[in-house]
């Protein structure tokens, strides 16, 4: 919630430059996340050229991605929002390769990282063409990465017609925040980073999982996010790519019980958005004529917990838990596993 982000809308390339080298003196040696919304521009050439303005803002021009790393060296985490995304990967690789040689090279090689250790997420891969669909944002990837909750919600109504009581305006209205647990908001914030989390300690080498999901809370984040863009966006005919690669996750069964989590809070939605706002207007109403005391202790918390019927969820993984460990067989397996761990 720390992390600093500035806007550069439609820049040209000198604004561009300037903007990334003065994001990278700001960093020093921590990371700098460059998210690229490639949207109403053209598509990544093969070459791994993105799009920006001219200097007399007339028209666009292509920029290598090799000038990008010169300006934001390293540590750095890139975003490739934009079709045909899988070519900046693909020639960031390449460069990369040439950029750290380069470096080897000198007779007083860089402390910095290598280039080849840089962070990318891409929407889709390079022969792909986002989604135009009315009812998805045309942002679909940054969507996912940043508003995940909102994400999930939407896209379950969009393939779950049953749900007719539920609008997706009402997703917009479910009152809490995710610091806050008992929250519906916040209930399914947790939840969700307990299902990505262990989708991702499943399939992925201790020493991958510990450095994506555990040493940078930004990285982290991003990553949980991530594995559900990448199982949205495959129904749109998507495949998003990272660096470094992840095993596909989008059939994990660990999904199913996200989706019952889901299906629960949604239902019970009309009735807890009706609340919540009912003691919202009953609360201006009283500020407005001066009836409550200044020193009454804030109604927010009452007011996200007001008829919510909390999940069952994680009673429910601690019961199966319970029940493998119940199995002497399965105990002693568990058992070596932890061994093999250690």
């Amino acid at each position: 919630m720390r992390t600093r982000y500035k806007l550069q809308l439609d820049p040209s390339i000198e604004d561009a430059r300037k903007f990334c080298q003065t994001m990278r003196r700001s960093a020093k040696d921590e990371r700098v996340l460059f998210h690229y919304n490639g949207h109403g521009v053209p598509k990544p050439t093969s070459g791994g050229e993105i799009w920006v303005f001219n200097k007399n803002f007339t028209q666009y021009i292509p920029v290598p991605v090799y000038d990008f790393m010169g300006y934001l060296g390293t540590p750095c985490l890139y975003v490739w929002d934009c079709s045909a995304a899988g070519h900046i990967i693909t020639a960031f690789k390449r460069f990369a390769d040439q950029r750290d040689s380069e470096a080897s090279a000198e007779l007083t090689p860089s402390p910095r990282p290598k280039f080849r250790d840089c962070i990318h997420l891409a929407a889709c891969r390079a022969e792909e063409v986002l989604p135009m669909n009315p009812d998805l944002p045309a942002d679909l990837f940054t969507s996912c990465l940043t508003t995940p909750i909102d994400m999930a919600l939407r896209i379950f109504i969009l393939q779950n017609p049953l749900l007719s009581k539920i609008t997706i305006d009402q997703v917009k209205k479910i009152p809490g925040r995710t610091s806050d647990r008992k929250s519906p908001r916040g209930e399914l914030y947790w939840i969700f980073t307990s299902v990505t989390d262990t989708i991702a300690w499943s399939v992925l080498p201790r020493p991958l999982f510990k450095k994506l999901f555990r040493q940078d809370l930004m990285v982290a984040a991003l990553f949980r996010n991530f594995l559900l863009a990448a199982r949205i966006m495959r129904a749109y005919n998507c495949h998003p790519i990272s660096n470094p690669p992840l095993p596909e996750t989008h059939n994990h069964p660990m999904w199913d019980a996200w989706d019952l989590a889901v299906d629960q809070c949604l239902n019970q939605m009309p009735e807890v958005v009706e609340k919540a706002e009912r003691l919202e207007k009953e609360k201006a109403e009283r500020e407005r004529h001066n009836m409550g005391d200044k020193n009454d202790r804030p109604e927010t918390v009452e007011l996200y917990h007001t008829g919510q019927r909390f999940s069952t969820f994680f009673e429910e993984q601690l019961t199966a838990f319970e029940v493998c460990m119940s199995s002497s067989l399965n105990k002693r397996l568990i058992l070596q596993g932890f061994k093999r761990l250690q």
